[in-house]
């Protein structure tokens, strides 16, 4: 073979054997240290970092061999290992009978086939759902499942339209949302550890548990009247609750006062009977100066607290007429005589 260098009837023929020769001394120079370079490279494609809070999942041929913590971790180059970094700290989330929109300023779109479903007592309510969730097992979350997310949205339908089958329209709409809530999680976890996810959920919140359109308006006016009969009973139990102890405390201190009044009366008969035995005694001694004394201080009962005139029969000639009234400012009062009022 030759080769051809230049055009016209002036070209030189260089065989293909003498350019060879000539470049193989420079290649034998080059080749080992090129060499060793892309060896070093491939070997320190084998480094990577697992941030905090992260889980490296190495597998070797597909199948998983370790778990690398948070840090600087190796593994071998491809094609025998490769690292997969899970977040095991951010909490995600999935939505059932509705997806947010992308776009800059929100909304949603409804999915009926997701949301409708019947209650207990066979009315149908639409339901959206969001499920907050964390990956706990990179490893099965990675290998155990396929679609770990679509299988997650399947186990909230079925656990979401379990938990509604045994709820009447009126606590779904009402009361019993946090119930509903609480069991719909409860069986979803089970049937998430079950098929081997490796999730945790976190929360399920109910962001809308409506009647079908056609009949959302009657439907909102017995919730309405439903919370209104429950406000009037709060209103009632918390009227009872201020009122009654108030009446036990009244009914409390009328039997206390009856109770001293009680007292108080046995108490001073208790003292007068004693008094009327002392006086009896002193009476059965000496008849007389104890019928005195008993006149003396009768009288001193009386007559104390009434206003009275000493008037000298002498100075009046015996005639009290001229002096009447009394107890008035009369001309007649104003005459008394010395020594008379």
């Amino acid at each position: 073979m030759t080769w051809q260098r230049g055009p016209g009837p002036s070209e030189t023929e260089v065989s293909l054997e003498d350019l060879i020769r000539t470049l193989r001394g420079p290649i034998k120079k080059l080749w080992l240290p090129a060499l060793a370079v892309v060896l070093f490279l491939w070997l320190a494609s084998g480094l990577y970092i697992v941030g905090p809070g992260e889980v490296g999942v190495v597998r070797q041929f597909g199948q998983h061999v370790a778990t690398a913590a948070p840090g600087p971790n190796y593994r071998l180059p491809w094609p025998f290992q490769r690292a997969d970094v899970v977040n095991m700290e951010v909490v995600r989330r999935a939505e059932i009978g509705y997806r947010s929109s992308d776009e800059r300023g929100g909304g949603t779109q409804r999915i009926p086939q997701e949301s409708l479903m019947l209650t207990g007592d066979e009315n149908i309510v639409e339901s959206q759902v969001l499920v907050q969730y964390r990956i706990k097992d990179a490893a099965q979350f990675l290998f155990r499942v396929k679609d770990p997310e679509f299988a997650l949205r399947g186990a909230t339908e079925v656990a979401i339209r379990g938990t509604m089958g045994s709820t009447t329209i009126d606590d779904a709409l009402t009361v019993g949302r946090p119930i509903v809530e609480a069991q719909t999680k409860e069986s979803l976890q089970r049937l998430l550890d079950g098929y081997q996810t490796g999730i945790h959920v976190v929360e399920v919140k109910l962001l809308v548990v409506d009647p079908p359109d056609e009949v959302k308006d009657a439907f909102h006016e017995v919730v309405r009247a439903f919370e209104d009969r429950e406000r009037l009973v709060k209103e009632a139990e918390g009227y009872m609750e201020d009122i009654l102890p108030k009446a036990r405390g009244d009914a409390e201190k009328t039997i206390l006062n009856a109770e001293a009044y009680k007292e108080q009366r046995s108490r001073q008969a208790q003292g007068e009977a004693e008094r009327f035995i002392k006086v009896l005694e002193e009476y059965q001694k000496a008849q007389e100066v104890t019928r005195k004394r008993l006149y003396l201080e009768t009288v001193e009962k009386v007559l104390q607290p009434t206003k009275k005139y000493i008037i000298d029969g002498r100075a009046s000639g015996g005639n009290l007429l001229q002096f009447l009234p009394i107890g008035g400012t009369t001309p007649s009062e104003a005459s008394l005589p010395a020594g008379g009022r």
